[in-house]
């Protein structure tokens, strides 16, 4: 049975960073369901891009999922941020052990408000790293602190998307995945 990954998106939401989200978990052949923060399934990202959610977001809180992944932007991420139920979930989530991740704004504007990084080590867009309080600012692509994955902003994107392929299926799925996109290294 595929890993099942939940991709929260909001108006607002940083385009490439979604997109390249959905787009590579979707190539591990990961179960990946994108859902809307907002009142309808239409949503236009923080360039332009426009995306149509594959369910709405608090018709599928309740179901399990291996990791919740939150996209950066602004002002999606603020949205994203400010939503009780999806704060609730990650809470849980991130209790449960199993993965959460967040990417640019989201870690320090979402799971930082969502109290899971507290004595972690965690990277967000370098701007917002004094949002961070409680715990440790690596300026660092893409950081690693157990259950929690964290990333700066788009360029580093890929490398997080390539990460999160690892942590749910493996460094050898995570080299197929990169060799048939010819990602280098």
């Amino acid at each position: 049975m595929s890993k099942r990954v939940l991709i929260p998106i909001a108006d607002g939401s940083e385009d490439l960073e979604a997109v390249t989200l959905i787009d590579v978990l979707r190539r591990a052949d990961l179960d990946v369901t994108v859902a809307s923060a907002e009142e309808r399934r239409m949503l236009t990202c923080a360039r332009g891009t426009r995306i149509t959610a594959d369910a709405m977001l608090l018709d599928v809180l309740a179901q399990d999922f291996d990791l919740i992944v939150l996209p950066g932007g602004m002002p999606g991420a603020q949205t994203l941020g400010e939503l009780e139920p999806l704060a609730e979930r990650v809470r849980q989530q991130a209790a449960g052990g199993r993965e959460f991740a967040a990417i640019c704004a989201a870690p320090a504007v979402a799971l930082h408000a969502y109290g899971v990084l507290k004595g972690r080590r965690v990277t967000c867009y370098p701007g917002m790293s004094d949002r961070l309080s409680g715990s440790v600012f690596v300026d660092q692509p893409v950081v690693v602190d157990g259950n929690c994955i964290t990333s700066q902003g788009p360029a580093t994107a890929l490398e997080f998307a390539l990460t999160l392929v690892e942590r749910l299926v493996g460094k050898t799925r995570r080299r197929e995945v990169a060799a048939d996109m010819l990602v280098a290294g």
